[in-house]
């Protein structure tokens, strides 16, 4: 069952690169008594998530923190090795984004947001999507209709609903 806007966040580990190496981080921690936004992408340096997705919220992370936001985060199902060259590839890291990965695609499952396209390689990747989430609920969901598509789920949409 997919999420919707009023839903509680499932409880999932993801994975970032720590000074240490890899380390899990979980959802309830980074979104506990926070305002978090939360994007996602079908795979790291794929076109529009490169080209399009990434970069719309480098241009709009001033326009979240003047909101309120305490973090915006990328999740791809990718490795934390890959999240964090990509980070550094579109200057997202640099910007202030969090590039975390959900490598088994255990929370894009939880939260129904898993898709597959066997044909160009994708499997168990995430849908486009973006979200608002306060202290663990979502207040607010862009959802796009394809994994290729970027407008609802944009930064400058999202960014209209916080």
């Amino acid at each position: 069952m997919t999420v919707k806007t009023g839903d509680k966040l499932p409880e999932a580990s993801l994975i970032r690169l720590g000074a240490s190496g890899p380390e899990e981080v979980s959802i309830s921690s980074l979104t506990a008594g926070r305002k978090v936004v939360i994007f996602a992408v079908p795979g790291a340096f794929t076109p529009t998530c490169h080209s399009a997705h990434v970069p719309s919220f480098i241009r709009t992370k001033d326009g979240f923190d003047a909101k309120g936001v305490d973090e915006i985060i990328c999740i791809s199902v990718n490795d934390p090795f890959v999240m964090t060259a990509w980070g550094e590839a579109t200057g997202a890291s640099a910007a202030g984004l969090s590039m975390l990965a959900d490598p088994a695609s255990s929370f894009t499952k939880a939260i129904g947001m898993d898709f597959d396209a066997p044909p160009v390689g994708l499997m168990a990747r995430s849908k486009r999507y973006a979200m608002v989430v306060e202290d663990g609920v979502i207040t607010a969901l862009n959802e796009e209709a394809s994994p290729g598509e970027c407008e609802i789920s944009a930064g400058e949409a999202l960014l209209e609903s916080v």
